[in-house]
């Protein structure tokens, strides 16, 4: 008579396998997440930068609430914006390069007119390297630095020993000494002049053809001699934060960004994960959901919710979607690039993720006991 195989464990796998189930869940990817999501786990350790280094930092995990988005959009729009003083108009300063056309009534010999195949600027006076200029009866006259309004007293000045009653017009008919130029992603980047006209960041843009497809309007840097400044565009348009319109100066670099660095990340339990471009809008959590295909249904756990912003403060952000009406609040929760939205799993799929990482182990173990103590049959 054959018996059917005994199997037995030795107290040595027993433990082992009482220990591997106990740290399973440590062991599970993702499974970081349940200390956020613990009741009692009002903030993590993550590393911060800081002009020392990295360090450890506490970072408090803040509930979602209509409070939170309250005193956030209060902040947006009551913080005061640095002090910037609105563009100035201020008098055109010429200066090496312009070309302007001096107009002497009732002495056409002194000027050279305009005609049909001569336009203003080819018939007007080209200010020299040095900034002078040559006139009939004035001689050589120093004009770099000087407006119209100053350039035409000096004439004046000078054609009235030989001109009596003298009547004369200053007007410049191409503005070259002065230039800013705007590269990037905008859709005629190059050589911006300056006019008599005060060049402001928009008005550069504008004369460049206005942003391209890819531009990315928080972000644009603005170069004059050894400094940089970040402009955001998107604060002038929608909060009206004119200390971002600044006013340019001779030889200033404006770069516009591609928008391709201006994502945010929809991680975990959703139906389509991956990175998202921002648009020209401000995105909110619904809305980065929405365009990940939602939740998955079927392993995600909607109570757990998580935004992670890093930057020199990180931030860490819960939303317990317990009703319908906590998408409401998502919907009013903007996402700022570089975000992290993350969806947890349910508890019951992180329990399959647990076995099913045991099972292979705990096959192992079977193979291995049944090799120590055997599993041939007993014979009578």
């Amino acid at each position: 008579m054959t018996c059917a195989p005994r199997v037995t464990y030795s107290p040595a796998c027993i433990a082992l396998l009482f220990l591997l189930l106990a740290t399973g869940c440590a062991i599970v990817p993702g499974n970081n997440v349940v200390k956020m999501r613990n009741s009692g786990m009002s903030s993590i350790q993550i590393p911060v930068q800081t002009p020392r280094g990295e360090i450890p930092a506490n970072i408090k995990v803040q509930s979602i609430t209509a409070e939170l988005i309250i005193d956030k959009e209060q902040a947006l729009y009551t913080e005061p914006a640095p002090a910037a003083a609105p563009p100035v108009h201020q008098d055109y300063r010429l200066g090496p390069g312009d070309v302007i056309n001096i107009i002497v009534w009732d002495h056409p010999e002194l000027t050279i007119p305009a005609g049909e195949f001569r336009s203003a600027e080819q018939s007007g006076t080209v200010i020299s390297e040095d900034g002078t200029i040559y006139f009939p009866y004035a001689g050589v006259i120093q004009v770099a630095g000087l407006t119209v309004v100053q350039l035409r007293a000096l004439l004046t000045e000078k054609l009235s020993s030989t001109i009596e009653n003298v009547q004369l017009e200053v007007r410049v008919a191409a503005y070259r000494s002065q230039r800013v130029y705007v590269v990037g992603e905008v859709n005629q980047p190059g050589i911006v002049p300056i006019t008599d006209v005060p060049m402001t960041v928009v008005e550069a843009i504008n004369r460049a053809g206005g942003f391209s497809e890819q531009a990315d309007r928080r972000n644009i840097t603005l170069t004059r001699g050894d400094s940089t400044q970040r402009i955001d565009l998107l604060a002038l348009y929608e909060n009206g934060d004119i200390s971002q319109n600044v006013q340019l100066r001779s030889s200033d670099i404006l770069s516009v960004a591609d928008r391709s660095f201006n994502k945010v990340f929809v991680l975990g339990a959703v139906n389509r994960p991956g990175s998202q471009i921002l648009d020209r809008h401000r995105v909110t959590l619904a809305e980065a959901l929405s365009d990940a295909a939602d939740i998955d249904q079927v392993i995600a756990n909607p109570y757990q919710i998580f935004v992670l912003r890093g930057g020199e403060r990180p931030e860490i952000y819960h939303l317990a979607s317990k009703s319908p009406e906590a998408m409401l609040l998502a919907d009013r929760f903007v996402l700022q690039p570089r975000d992290v939205v993350y969806v947890d799993a349910a508890d019951i799929v992180r329990w399959n993720r647990v076995v099913s990482n045991l099972l292979p182990t705990t096959t192992i173990l079977n193979n291995v006991d049944n090799l120590s103590y055997g599993t041939g049959g007993i014979s009578n």
